[in-house]
This record gives structure tokens, sequence and C-alpha cells, in this order.
């Protein structure tokens, strides 16, 4: 903190502890407009000569370029007066307060990112409750599917969020929202790690169609029946100058699967909502050995993880 006095011209009569200061430089008899550009001196001779006009201390945060960054101080003035108890100046002190303020807009930036995202999870929960309520006959049937598809967000929200909000690598996606379905647990699921983080629009996306896919390989597919599995691969492919991930789940030693396809099962969750969202494809094939599904997810919604070096 820097405390300072002017006499009633508002020219300084001295200034303590100055150092790395806006006041570093003053000098006894400059005054405001001698040391500050042209809008921080108008303010601040307004502010003071207020201060001689009414007799009233004021407060008013100010900031000033200092070389290549721009700093903020908290300054106090009040009316000097001498013994006789006239009116001989002001008096005042200044306190950087920079450090605060860019705590300030970190957290208002902050708060910006948090609106953003949870306005975009609410339209995600919108589309989610409209698709199942158009597939679902019955209102428990509806209960129960919207239930398990907020679930499978929450679930991959905690991934996002633990990430400091990053996103979510494809293998704790695939163990979050597929082992719980199988009755084996990961000893069904077949699944070739692969280092990528995906953004956080990508994971809760990407984590709702494994979840789709889960409960219904666990009804009616290959996590239905002992001995039945899951493969899910994943591998990145140049196409030109732009580097894609490719996803791949496919089924294996359960029930031979019928040509027809169920309204009910989410189809348009998996071909319409999950690609649409992260700008990307998808293709899901009733083979009768099995459902495979293939979701292509464009650069811009990943990143591959560095390797770890040998040592």
């Amino acid at each position: 903190m820097s405390v300072f006095a002017q006499d009633l011209d508002l020219r300084y009569s001295w200034v303590s502890n100055a150092s790395r200061s806006w006041l570093a430089g003053v000098k006894a008899g400059l005054s405001d407009d001698d040391i500050l550009s042209g809008a921080a001196a108008a303010r601040s001779m307004e502010m003071k000569r207020e201060v001689l006009a009414s007799g009233k201390a004021v407060r008013y945060e100010m900031s000033i370029v200092q070389g290549s960054q721009t700093r903020w101080y908290d300054i106090s003035v009040d009316i000097d007066r001498d013994d006789d108890g006239e009116a001989c100046g002001v008096i005042g002190t200044s306190f950087d307060i920079t450090d605060q303020k860019r705590r300030e807009e970190t957290l208002k930036t902050l708060l910006r990112e948090l609106s953003h995202r949870s306005k975009n999870l609410l339209a995600i929960i919108q589309s989610l409750a409209s698709q199942t309520a158009r597939h679902s006959l019955t209102v428990p049937e509806f209960l129960v599917r919207f239930r398990g598809r907020i679930q499978s967000l929450s679930y991959s929200q905690d991934i996002v969020t633990d990430a400091d909000w990053r996103g979510a690598d494809l293998e704790s996606l695939v163990t979050t929202q597929v082992e719980r379905y199988a009755p084996d647990g990961m000893d069904q699921i077949e699944f070739r790690p692969i280092g990528v983080y995906l953004s956080p629009t990508a994971s809760l996306h990407v984590g709702l169609a494994l979840h789709e896919l889960a409960v219904n390989a666990a009804s009616y597919g290959s996590l239905s029946v002992p001995g039945g599995r899951v493969t899910i691969g994943a591998h990145v492919e140049k196409v030109g100058d732009e580097a894609t991930l490719v996803v791949v789940w496919q089924e294996r030693g359960g029930p031979r699967v019928r040509p027809e396809r169920d309204a009910r099962f989410g189809t348009s969750t998996l071909e319409r909502i999950v690609p649409n969202a992260v700008g990307g494809e998808a293709r899901l094939e009733y083979l009768p050995e099995g459902i495979r599904y293939t979701l292509t997810i464009p650069e811009a919604q990943f990143e591959v993880m560095p390797s770890p070096r040998a040592s």
C-alpha cells in the first residue's frame, strides 16, 4: 500500500512506499496530469476535486498500464486538514488489487463456461426426453429408459468433471458404461485401449451410445447369455489432412440377430443424436452373428494422448 498527500492545487507534497506502484515516479510538485495517461489522469483529478468540493472521502478503482501489463489499484482519498482544521489538500492510499481482479476475471470466465455447458447438458436431456417418449409405449417404460439414459449422462459427466472439464478418456467411458451390464464384468468385454481423450461434448454422447448398446446387449444380445462377448475397438484413421477416430462395437456369441429393427432400441440416439452431436457419422448393422455399431469422430472432438516413453 502506498500513501500520498497533495495540496489544494492537487500537486503532490509527498509519497510513502511508492516502490513498484504507479506512484513510483512521483516527485514533489507533480500532478496526476504529469504521471498518468489522459483517461486515468482525468478520472483521478475528477475524484480528488470532488473530495475538495464536498469534504467527503471517496474510494475508486483505477487501471493503469505499466509496461506490458495492466494493473489495478484501489484508491481511497480523504480531505487533509491543517492544525486549524482548514482544508489544505487531500491525503490518500493506493492498494494494488491486480491479483484480485485477475481472480475475479477467472471466476467470471469459469461461470460463463459453466453456464454454457449447463445449457448444452439441458439441451441433451430435452432431446433424450423427446426421443424416449416417442418410442415408449407406457409411462413406466418411459421412466425406466429415461432414468437409465440420465444415469449414463451422470456417469460420463463425473469423468469429465474429475478431469477438470478437459474431457474423458475412452477406456474410462467403456469401463463405466459397459462393465455393469456384463454378468461377468470386463471378462465378457474385449477392449483394445487407445490413448485418446474425447472432448466434453463427445464424452457425454459416446458414453450415451455405449449405454444404449450395453443395455440392448444385456437384454437381447451377446451379454444376455453365458459365453457372449462384445469387442470394442478404436483406431485413428487419416483422411487427407484430417484425423478421424473410429470406434467399433461388435457383438458375438449371443442370440441370432433378427434383421428387423425394434424402434424402442435406441436407434435414434445411435444413428442421429450421437453422430450429429460430435459432427461425425454412424452405422448400425444387424449382422447374424451380432450387432455392429461404427461411429466416426472428427479430429476436433478428440486429442491423441502422447505415448509414454520407454525408460
